[in-house]
């Protein structure tokens, strides 16, 4: 069972080797004339303003958290689509993905509770205003 492993073992070490000796290998021969200018932060060409220690509103951080969870219902969107017919059919499916035994709506239904509560959360969030920026 153990010599099944080792191609992969094999592999990740060459992996680490090759990563371990491209960095050694600029360490040493890199150039390290480094200046005042070159320790500056860059800022996309303009010239750095206040500390990049600044704090964010966490208004900022609660409207990208509340992207991500409606963002990954998405996600979830596609697997869904892509075996509709498997969950909407009690039998089998014949060559052209068609139900050969009893049509259901259980794929439907599924689908509508998860929109369902996704918009009672929408609705919630709406309701406090956690998506206002001011």
């Amino acid at each position: 069972m153990a010599e099944s492993y080792l191609p992969a073992l094999l592999f990740v070490l060459f992996a680490l080797g090759f990563a371990g000796a491209n960095l050694g290998i600029a360490m040493v021969l890199g150039p390290k004339r480094t200046s005042a200018i070159k320790d500056e932060p860059f800022e996309c060409g303009s010239e750095p303003i206040g500390s990049p220690r600044v704090k964010f509103s966490v208004k900022f951080y609660q409207v990208a958290i509340l992207f991500l969870v409606f963002d990954i219902e998405v996600a979830f969107l596609y697997p869904w689509a892509s075996l509709f017919r498997e969950l909407s059919c009690e039998g089998a499916l014949n060559v052209a993905g068609a139900c050969v035994g009893t049509p259901t709506l259980f794929g439907l239904v599924e689908m509508f509770i998860f929109l369902g509560v996704l918009t009672i959360g929408l609705a919630y969030v709406w309701r406090k205003r956690a998506l206002d920026w001011a």
